[in-house]
């Protein structure tokens, strides 16, 4: 949490997009009232970072409609877990192209089965059905 800080005190009275601390390389980019960072060693190439940053931001912008704000990225973690999934995993740079982490997420999300969406996302007819086939002795008693 110390480097978050030290980090963030550094970078959020500049205009700059790119900064030196503790041995790492930061990029980074603003949205309203979020900041984005990429960190690498300080042997890493700041323009494989930044295309790094530019794919998260892009991609983000497009899974939150435009709003890449505080509050819509909390309430769509998941979405943005994804895109971050399709950009790195481990450290290693996967995918720099925002319309393919696009497309690779829109296809895991219609990917996605009816056990693992929550009621809220099933529309009523599907809950019908569904309550229908697993309780079918306790139907009679459901009032919609």
């Amino acid at each position: 949490m110390a480097f978050e800080k030290n980090v963030f005190s550094k970078t959020s009275r500049t205009d700059s997009e790119i900064a030196f601390f503790g041995g790492m390389t930061i990029v980074y980019k603003s949205s309203i009232d979020l900041f984005l960072y990429v960190v690498g060693s300080s042997h890493e190439n700041e323009l494989m970072l930044m295309s790094v940053l530019t794919c998260l931001f892009e991609s983000l912008n497009h899974v939150l409609r435009k709003n890449v704000e505080k509050r819509w990225l909390l309430e769509n973690m998941d979405g943005a877990f994804l895109v971050l999934d399709e950009i790195v995993d481990g450290g290693v740079i996967l995918e720099s192209d925002p319309q393919q982490v696009i497309q690779k997420v829109n296809f895991r999300a219609d990917d996605s089965s009816l056990t693992e969406q929550s009621v809220a996302q099933v529309s009523l007819p599907r809950l019908i059905l569904l309550l229908w086939n697993f309780l079918p002795s306790c139907t009679n008693y459901l009032l919609l």
